[in-house]
């Protein structure tokens, strides 16, 4: 009995080694791929460079005081639209105390010379009369008569615009008046009635009161890296996207490239400039940061495949199309434009062959099933027959 029950044993513990071989050997059999398929379809493959940078008007100008002193009033508003020559603020002057006291001090001088050529000419006057001098000395005191009087006049005017900035006889050109002298929209009132401003000088640049310019004639300015701008020439195409206007594509044209190179973080940028087109009921706020896609190259309407597609053995480019479930073979085809990530097929496909997906690390359409695009299904698992 002993004897039956250790064969029995051992019968089953070769079944369960055999049958473990089985297992593994089923578990470490490879599996074939099954590869993803696509087709070409007609598209329109744009190569383009992008640009950082921001839409300005062309024209933006800062107003400034013609006089230093205090902010008395003020005429203008962000946002409103100013005529050229129109009122922007008024300065009251505060005057300097060593300029007070000479112009104060050329007043008394002028009237003491004023009384003495007064003097002078009732005294010429009399002699003239009694014959005792000629006619020409009466005439030096009158001339000398009316210099005095002119220059107490402008002293007195020297005085009054070292006080006021401003005197009576120049009262419609006073500095103290600041003006536009452009017409356009206000963008910026960087200033409060109160505070002081400066005039600008070889020292300073002076105090902005307002900045204004003409919104209807806008430009972008931006940058494109040295690798890039070999490839652009003015007059290209620009699409301009907004990042407070999502949901409109805006059109320049390239109208200057910077002849110079600056360098930004480790890379030189070149500057360039496009002018806006304008667009009916669309209103562009000055310094919005935008985005310019300059088209290189364009075709519209191509056969196109995805570069992920494409295959290459020296420098021959060949696709593998499928001729049968999971049975390729290989077509060589010539290629045309790029955008990264489709290309422009100029001969070699009919736009009905299914075209293999090299890479077997991308899922896969069943084999036979009508399918997109392979890179739509990226990340997902390969699929391996059972």
């Amino acid at each position: 009995m002993k004897k039956i029950l250790g064969i029995v044993a051992g019968l089953l513990f070769v079944g369960a080694l055999v049958a473990t071989g089985v297992f593994l050997y089923k578990k470490s059999k490879a599996q074939p791929v099954i590869y993803a398929t696509a087709q070409a379809e007609r598209a329109d493959i744009v190569k383009k460079t992008i640009a950082t940078g921001a839409v300005i008007p062309r024209k933006e100008v800062a107003i400034k005081p013609l006089v230093s002193g205090i902010v008395d009033e003020l005429y203008v508003e962000e946002g409103q639209q100013a005529e050229q020559g129109a009122l922007v603020a008024k300065v009251r002057v505060i005057p300097e105390m060593g300029r007070l006291s000479d112009a104060e001090s050329r007043v008394k001088r002028a009237e003491i010379g004023l009384a003495d050529a007064e003097r002078e000419h009732g005294r010429a006057q009399s002699l003239f009369a009694d014959g005792t001098v000629a006619r020409a000395e009466l005439d030096k005191a009158e001339v000398a008569l009316a210099q005095a009087r002119e220059e107490l006049v402008a002293a007195r005017d020297s005085l009054d615009i070292v006080r006021t900035g401003t005197s009576e006889r120049v009262a419609n050109a006073s500095t103290t008046i600041v003006r536009s002298t452009v017409e356009g929209m206000v963008l910026e009132v960087p200033v409060e009635v109160g505070n002081s401003v400066i005039q600008a000088n070889n020292f300073n640049d002076g105090t902005t009161i307002a900045t204004v310019a003409d919104m209807s004639d806008m430009i972008f300015e931006g940058k494109v890296d040295e690798s890039e701008v070999g490839r652009i020439r003015v007059g290209m195409e620009l699409l301009l996207t907004v990042g407070a206007l999502p949901d409109h594509r805006i059109h320049a044209e390239l109208e200057r490239i910077a002849p110079k190179g600056v360098e930004e973080n480790g890379a030189i940028q070149f500057e360039i400039r496009a002018a806006v087109a304008p667009q009916e009921g669309l209103f562009l706020r000055a310094n919005y940061s935008a985005n310019a896609d300059i088209v290189l190259d364009k075709r519209e309407g191509v056969l196109a495949i995805d570069e992920g597609l494409l295959q290459f053995e020296g420098e021959q480019t060949y696709v593998e199309v499928e001729v049968a479930p999971q049975v390729f073979e290989r077509r060589d085809i010539r290629t045309g434009l790029s955008d990264g990530i489709r290309i422009e097929v100029l001969s070699g496909l009919s736009g009905e062959e299914r075209i293999k997906n090299p890479n077997p690390d991308l899922a896969v359409d069943e084999p036979g099933a009508a399918g997109g695009r392979s890179a739509s299904l990226a990340g997902r698992r390969p699929r391996r027959a059972s």
